[in-house]
């Protein structure tokens, strides 16, 4: 079973800013556990900015999403059943749309938890113990939460959205992309693309999305990707590969990051609105 839009949902930008926020903040809090566990001395003050950035960028979201319902106490509905007999919590472990509100409320736990370690802990030293166990868990719910908005998107009646099963490994990628601006993740990301293009292409559907000035943006997307791809980063080591990797001036590396920022927002305004009108 899955939820499915019988007719486009129109959504507005309240959504597209959620897309974005939630997998920005996501993204940031995975990066600030992987530095914190993997990370060297140095890479701590860079961890508990992600830290602190996750909260406060999610507390955004569901703002977000109960402006977007047009009454706002029935997000209060996604998580208590109200049903006059049959009261208790609402969880549909088949929807999409039900998993993601649990486990962005969860996240939301887990998330303060860190912010608050992070505001109150000075010190350069990695954390062991009970900080990496709340980072290791918050980082499995990041994951589905920068994740699950491109499912929810996959299991819709909608064309482009219905026509790919990549669309939640690319929202993923993006937002690991737009945390770290680092090369394997955009590599991740320009794979998941060419998976949706793809996949759009055998379903007949690439032309809806590639049309006018949806291909212009599409090719800016593309444009944005290629910063830390072509090896923008900071002083210091590779996240992933743990390695030393070549510097470059902090003007650079902020507009880089600037036009990685830019590109993943611009991708989820296309895959959002080229299907619904």
């Amino acid at each position: 079973m899955a939820q499915h839009f019988v007719q486009p949902p129109l959504w507005e930008w309240y959504i597209l800013a959620y897309f974005f926020l939630g997998g920005l903040a996501a993204g940031c809090y995975i990066l600030a556990t992987m530095l914190r566990l993997w990370g060297g001395r140095e890479d701590q003050a860079v961890a508990r900015a992600g830290y602190s950035i996750a909260f406060p960028l999610l507390l955004i979201c569901p703002i977000l999403l109960t402006i977007d319902l047009g009454k706002p106490l029935r997000f209060f509905h996604m998580l208590f059943s109200t049903t006059p007999g049959a009261p208790g919590l609402m969880f549909k472990p088949w929807s999409p749309m039900s998993l993601g509100t649990w486990a962005l409320l969860l996240f939301g736990i887990f998330s303060f938890v860190s912010f608050v370690e992070a505001l109150t802990r000075r010190d350069s030293v990695r954390r062991r113990g009970g900080g990496g166990a709340v980072g290791i868990i918050g980082s499995i719910l990041a994951f589905y939460v920068a994740s699950y908005t491109g499912v929810l998107l996959s299991v819709s009646n909608q064309p482009v959205w219905s026509d790919t099963w990549a669309l939640g490994g690319l929202f993923l990628a993006s937002a690991l992309s737009l945390a770290g601006a680092d090369r394997y993740f955009a590599l991740l990301e320009l794979f998941m693309l060419a998976i949706f293009f793809l996949n759009l292409a055998q379903a007949g559907t690439l032309s809806r999305t590639f049309t006018g000035p949806w291909l212009i943006a599409w090719l800016l997307v593309l444009v944005c990707i290629l910063p830390p791809v072509v090896g923008v980063y900071r002083r210091g080591r590779s996240v992933v590969a743990s390695r030393s990797v070549r510097y470059v001036s902090l003007g650079n590396a902020t507009v880089a990051a600037g036009i990685v920022l830019a590109g993943v927002l611009l991708m989820r305004f296309v895959v959002i609105f080229s299907a619904q009108l």
